[in-house]
């Protein structure tokens, strides 16, 4: 027997057969989430079995939590979580700062040709590979001679031993994912900028607003749920370090360890020794939680101060 559609059905069926194109570009998005965030979601079971790749993943022995021991039981897990921790709020904290910044310098640009060459100069970092990065970080600070010491000399300062100098590098790093990353991320919040109502800018200036009121009155007012929204999707990384990041530019370099060793490049050294995937697979399955954990509290955080500003 046929059922009759409800009024709501039909209209989302309308809404369909008449804009068939949209839904049609959603699919590779939708198909990248299934691949890569949900299929693999069946692997989960790894971090809780002594993983056999002949028994496979159903047919492998169940070792419960003793996966997490080895990372939980190691020595160096409170300086690996405060390491991992650490970088991630300071790349997020200057790399918003940096971002808002641009922005809004970018907002008061006229001259278009002069503010797409601008444009385009910050923002090609971000497409750079990190292993290139690394190479010219590596020019700058490494070797017999950094070329960093050598402009230190011509000012009359000492050289620096940096590759022992495990303190600097919390901010060498943090320098470095603000230059590579803030281009990006100001063009997200240029374009929240250009979505304000021109009527208001009009407004401020009859009355005589100068453009520091104008901005810190009308902008970065109306910038702040946007700048919310982009600091709760970095939040739920903040267990994960930037191993691409990290490793193309510390290596293996165990002098610098104390400052920029995180999970991900423990959980990788670790797996070159050992070849323990149930091990890794519990990590990363503690990195996600972790993650969900922190979203979840810092959306609670904000919706109690701003409910426009939350995520849900």
């Amino acid at each position: 027997m046929n059922y009759p559609l409800s009024a709501g059905k039909r209209s989302k069926c309308r809404h369909i057969t008449q804009n068939p194109f949209l839904y049609v570009m959603a699919v590779p998005g939708l198909l990248f989430f299934l691949v890569f965030s949900y299929f693999p979601i069946y692997g989960i079971m790894i971090a809780f079995k002594d993983y056999d790749f002949a028994k496979g993943i159903t047919g492998s022995d169940w070792v419960g939590f003793k996966n997490f021991d080895y990372f939980f039981t190691s020595d160096d897990f409170w300086t690996i979580l405060r390491n991992t921790l650490l970088l991630n709020v300071l790349f997020i904290v200057f790399t918003t700062a940096a971002a808002v910044l641009i922005a809004l310098m970018f907002n008061e640009i006229r001259n278009k040709y002069f503010k797409r060459i601008s444009q385009s100069l910050i923002f090609l970092p971000y497409f750079m590979s990190w292993i290139v990065i690394g190479m010219i970080v590596q020019s700058l600070f490494g070797g017999e001679e950094p070329m960093i010491n050598v402009w230190l000399q011509n000012i009359g300062m000492e050289p620096v031993n940096w590759m022992f100098e495990s303190s600097l590098w919390p901010y060498i790093l943090t320098v470095i994912r603000v230059w590579q990353g803030a281009g990006y991320l100001s063009i997200i919040f240029l374009a929240a900028i250009t979505g304000i109502s021109e009527d208001l800018y009009e407004a401020a200036r009859i009355d005589g607003a100068s453009k520091l009121q104008i901005v810190t009155r009308i902008t970065l007012p109306l910038l702040v749920p946007t700048i919310m929204i982009m600091t709760l999707l970095a939040v739920g990384k903040i267990f994960n370090g930037d191993f691409a990041m990290i490793y193309a530019i510390i290596g293996d370099n165990s002098m610098l360890y104390p400052t920029t060793d995180v999970i991900d490049t423990f959980v990788f050294r670790s797996m070159r020794q050992l070849h323990d995937f149930g091990m890794s697979s519990a990590v990363g399955l503690f990195q996600s939680i972790m993650g969900l954990i922190f979203v979840i509290a810092a959306n609670w955080v904000t919706r109690r101060v701003s409910k426009e500003s939350a995520l849900f």
